[in-house]
């Protein structure tokens, strides 16, 4: 496939994009961890960027919701945060202290996200009520998180080296990776029903049904640390090489292609595909990238 890779610098190259997704405005939204803002970019590469009201808030994960707001986790700040297309921010405090939340998904309108320290999946309701649930399994490191087309939430333990889900009820159950100490991170839900998951420790992308059964892909490169994952509407499973430097492109017939990235050292974190069909993705070092074909 041949490809062509843009870059667009942010205002100030030390605000630390790690979160990214795409708004039903038709734009890429992201996070700036390092400079408590959320950003805005357009499909022309213009960048808008919005102050989070609490200082060093840390956010980190972000998704579009039902009616053009974004929702993102602070991570520092313990708090959950919705945003609107124009910018006003509200944000929700977590009952637990130092929670450390880290993924957010949307089902049916409902906020789940992880709480990577307590150990615990969270939810917020429509009339901003938050519930909390304990995972079975201690020092899980509850990290990503996806609504499934099951209709549960499905969500990685970095540390338990396990893949959870939890039903809109509340009902948990775990799966065991078949690799010891994988440290999965990022996950998504693939148009083949299945669930797709990252092993940044692992160095291998994973597909796994709904009954539990995993299938690892191991990476050509060698400490690649993938961390996020994303399908396009053709099933392949696009990803970040963190370690390496690099995009990665899992086709359906399970053959891996990479990507580098131009510049040195970007630190590629999220990903996401744009209404224009490109793979956006944020880059540590300052910078938004763009895969187009």
């Amino acid at each position: 496939m041949s490809i062509k890779i843009n870059e667009y610098e942010l205002p100030d190259s030390l605000t630390g994009p790690y979160g990214i997704t795409t708004g039903l405005d038709g734009a890429i939204w992201f996070t700036a961890n390092k400079g408590n803002k959320i950003g805005r970019i357009n499909l022309t590469g213009d960048i808008t960027e919005y102050n989070i009201p609490t200082i060093e808030a840390r956010p980190l994960i972000i998704t579009s919701g039902q009616n053009e707001d974004l929702w993102f986790t602070e991570n520092k700040a313990n708090k959950i945060a919705k945003i609107t297309i124009d910018g006003d921010i509200t944000e929700y405090d977590i009952p637990t202290l130092n929670a450390g939340p880290y993924g957010i998904a949307i089902n049916d309108d409902v906020i789940w996200f992880t709480e990577i320290n307590a150990n615990k999946i969270g939810r917020l309701d429509k009339a901003g009520r938050i519930t909390e649930y304990n995972l079975p399994n201690e020092g899980s490191y509850p990290a990503m998180i996806v609504s499934g087309p099951d209709g549960a939430l499905w969500f990685t333990e970095n540390q338990g080296n396990r893949i959870g889900k939890i039903t809109v009820d509340g009902e948990i159950s775990t799966y065991e990776i078949p690799t010891v100490a994988s440290g999965p991170v990022g996950i998504c839900a693939g148009t083949d029903e299945d669930i797709w998951f990252a092993q940044i420790i692992g160095n291998k992308i994973c597909r796994m049904t709904k009954e539990g059964i995993i299938t690892e892909y191991p990476l050509p490169t060698q400490n690649a640390k993938p961390h996020a994952v994303v399908s396009d509407k053709k099933g392949e499973i696009w990803f970040t090489e963190w370690g390496s430097n690099k995009i990665g492109r899992l086709q359906i017939d399970g053959k891996i292609e990479e990507y580098k990235i131009p510049t040195l050292n970007a630190e590629p974190h999220g990903l996401v595909i744009g209404p224009d069909g490109a793979v956006w993705f944020a880059e540590e070092c300052g910078k938004i990238g763009q895969i187009v074909f």
